[in-house]
């Protein structure tokens, strides 16, 4: 995403920030605006950069545990912002290991919820679900990394709308032993909301639509075979092989998990070419989504079709890789777009795209 700038002082901050470093103005995230507000008239009044005021309130998570950034209404159920509202269940905060990676995951969480309200996607929660409109929720529990204990395992996964995750995830030593071991090129936190919110929305956009339901499965696949088999084959060493036509490889093991990696690699795409056109880091399409070479002026990143949006990242991915290897790291975009993988990008986009609420 797009820096922000502190409505007191215009410095460009991050989108975690809750005191500007510049002013030490507090800052608070106005999701209605796309902005940070600023606490004015001694700590009573959040008014952005026209000195326009609102009357919104800090998020019940902030007051409670000093755990987020964002504004809300002051008849927001339970007091919490447009993200939290979707919390059913928090971690155990009496392990003093705890606050800290709920803390790292709620900010990633927060920057899915960005870019969902950006895409305009429905956000029901859980006390909005009706049969036609699966609500989305979140339970974050913690299983201590490696512990041999008693207690039940902690899957990370999506069931009807309930999006489970075990905050040891944040833990950056797990995480990267985990990744090693899955012999992935890519796991973080914000991967892992991306791709569960990418089950939600198969669930709360495709399958409720027979005709969408249909043209998914002549892209990636029926998802009605044996799901429990396909991830049994794909771990046991029975999985197809990775080819051009998947995103990632555990995307092979069934169409459901195609959906699903290929859904968060969408919003992947849009949250960088955002950031980058934020910082007014445009680059030369190689060839062109046109065929000029020239990159479109009005180009957005969170309406632009699948094709323009790989023509945009071939550049930008390109030198984000050359950045990491100068400081001798592995590339940060360890992926390529091929033909088949923008079609199914194409066929999320325009789902996206014909869900649009606001």
């Amino acid at each position: 995403m797009r820096p922000f700038a502190c409505p007191q002082c215009l410095r460009l901050n991050h989108f975690e920030v809750r005191v500007c470093p510049a002013c030490t103005a507090t800052l608070g995230y106005d999701p209605a605006i796309d902005r940070f507000r600023y606490l004015a008239e001694e700590g009573t009044t959040w008014k952005d950069r026209t000195e326009t005021s609102a009357d919104l309130v800090v998020c019940a998570n902030n007051n409670d545990f000093g755990i987020c950034n964002w504004l809300t209404t002051r008849d927001a159920p339970g007091g919490m912002c447009r993200a939290c509202r979707h919390n059913r269940t928090i971690p155990d905060l009496a392990d003093s290991a705890v606050p800290p990676l709920w803390a790292k995951v709620e900010e990633a969480k927060r920057r899915l919820f960005h870019t969902l309200i950006r895409l305009g996607l429905p956000l029901e929660t859980k006390a909005e679900e009706t049969p036609e409109r699966q609500g989305l929720a979140f339970d974050f529990l913690y299983g201590e990394p490696g512990a041999a204990g008693s207690g039940p395992k902690i899957i990370t996964g999506h069931d009807e709308g309930l999006i489970t995750l075990n905050v040891a995830e944040a833990d950056d030593a797990h995480r990267e032993q985990v990744r090693l071991d899955m012999g992935e090129p890519y796991r973080t936190l914000l991967g892992h909301f991306r791709h569960e919110v990418g089950h939600h929305f198969w669930s709360r956009l495709v399958a409720t639509d027979p005709a969408t339901l249909e043209a998914c499965r002549a892209l990636f696949g029926d998802e009605r075979a044996d799901y429990g088999a396909a991830l049994a084959a794909h771990y046991g060493g029975g999985a197809q092989p990775w080819t051009e036509d998947f995103v990632s490889a555990y995307a092979t093991s069934h169409p459901w998990e195609d959906f699903a990696e290929t859904f968060a690699h969408y919003l992947h795409i849009v949250d960088v070419l955002a950031t980058a056109r934020g910082f007014d880091l445009s680059l030369t399409a190689f060839g062109g989504h046109d065929g000029d070479g020239q990159v479109a002026v009005e180009f957005d990143p969170y309406r632009a079709d699948a094709a323009a949006l790989a023509a945009e990242m071939a550049p930008v991915s390109f030198a984000m890789n050359a950045v990491n290897r100068a400081m001798g790291q592995a590339d940060l975009y360890p992926f390529h777009l091929s033909d088949a993988i923008i079609a199914k990008l194409s066929f999320i986009q325009q789902t996206v795209a014909a869900a649009r609420v606001s």
